[in-house]
């Protein structure tokens, strides 16, 4: 519908980006670059249905609130999990972006993980135009990451990406604007403190909350030995007596907890590789795998990659933000970068 688009010219500064993710959400204006940033949580009370907070405050909360009141996390493994609460918490985002609410409705970009269903590509279509959008384009988050790394992925050349994010871990092989083969798996950074809970309840009968093991991977979680290994002390709650309880573990022991997950991380990369086309496994020997997501950052991730499939690997310099900055992008330069959206039947 070109009219709509080029209507919206007037109202430039008004287009989103949003990086809808299991851990953290990320807005991006057009001509602003990303002013949100906040973590995918939403506190409700059950009682009222009213939203209490959402974001930071309301990951504050997690673990620790009475009884009617429930800090969720709408989104499960990159999709939408709770329809209802992710529709509140966009709306939310959009209204606290946009103070001045009764201009035209913006245009949003929103990343999906590149393995999503139909089904559940048409619920996060559903929930942005419920939320105020004017029309909803959806990216597949591969291509935003390699856009936002600032990957050239019209070429006729092969670029790797693999993004770890805080549901899903997506590897992509990119030629010409497009996946040529990819592979999402459900295995992201809260599978590594789901991993550190049970290995800890199992070797020392501690039970610990989410936040304190998301705290530990950060500290001295690892994909491969270090230099010198750290320890940390852990506080949870002893299964045994019941009464608050204080261990020491070492990065080693850590990395022993979280072998599985990593495994299956290193297994999808190896998979995609295995399935390139030999000319696009010659240019990804030369360029090198392109590590993004929050899951770049443990440590160590990098050289495991490199040990285990003989590649070089590159970080890239913003890990957390390269999904949105990739999809801010599609928005700044809308006529070059639209053939890479998916648009919404809804316009």
């Amino acid at each position: 519908m070109a009219s709509n688009i080029g209507s919206s010219f007037q109202f430039l500064g008004r287009d989103m980006a949003v990086d809808l993710g299991t851990a953290n959400t990320l807005v991006y204006v057009r001509g602003r670059g990303i002013v949100l940033d906040e973590p995918s949580v939403v506190a409700i009370n059950t009682k009222t249905g009213a939203i209490l907070a959402v974001g930071s405050e309301a990951k504050r909360m997690i673990g620790r609130t009475p009884g009617h009141i429930v800090a969720t996390r709408p989104l499960k493994d990159g999709v939408i999990a709770d329809f209802d609460v992710t529709e509140k918490m966009l709306r939310y985002f959009i209204q606290a972006v946009h103070k001045r609410r009764f201009l035209t409705k913006p245009r949003v970009v929103v990343c999906v993980p590149s393995g999503i269903t139909s089904v559940e590509q048409r619920a996060v279509e559903e929930a942005t135009i419920q939320a105020g959008a004017r029309a909803a384009f959806i990216i597949e988050e591969p291509l935003a990451a390699a856009i936002g790394s600032g990957l050239a992925v019209h070429e006729p050349a092969g670029n790797m990406v693999v993004d770890i994010g805080g549901g899903t871990t997506e590897v992509a092989l990119l030629s010409l604007g497009g996946i040529v083969t990819s592979q999402s798996i459900r295995t992201g950074g809260d599978e590594l403190d789901d991993a550190i809970i049970s290995y800890i309840k199992k070797e020392y009968s501690l039970t610990l909350g989410e936040r304190t093991a998301e705290e530990i991977k950060m500290a001295i979680g690892s994909a491969f030995p270090l230099p010198d290994e750290p320890h940390a002390e852990i506080r949870g709650r002893d299964l045994v007596s019941g009464l608050p309880k204080t261990i020491v573990v070492s990065a080693e022991e850590i990395r022993k907890a979280i072998e599985e997950p990593v495994n299956s991380t290193i297994d999808a990369v190896k998979n995609t590789l295995d399935k390139a086309p030999p000319e696009l496994a010659a240019d990804i020997m030369d360029k090198g795998i392109v590590l993004t997501g929050g899951g770049a950052l443990l440590k160590g991730l990098d050289e495991r990659l490199k040990h285990e499939t003989g590649m070089p690997i590159h970080i890239t310099e913003n890990p957390l933000s390269s999904v949105a900055i990739g999809s801010g992008r599609c928005l700044e330069e809308f006529e070059t970068l639209k053939k890479v959206l998916i648009s919404s039947s809804q316009r």
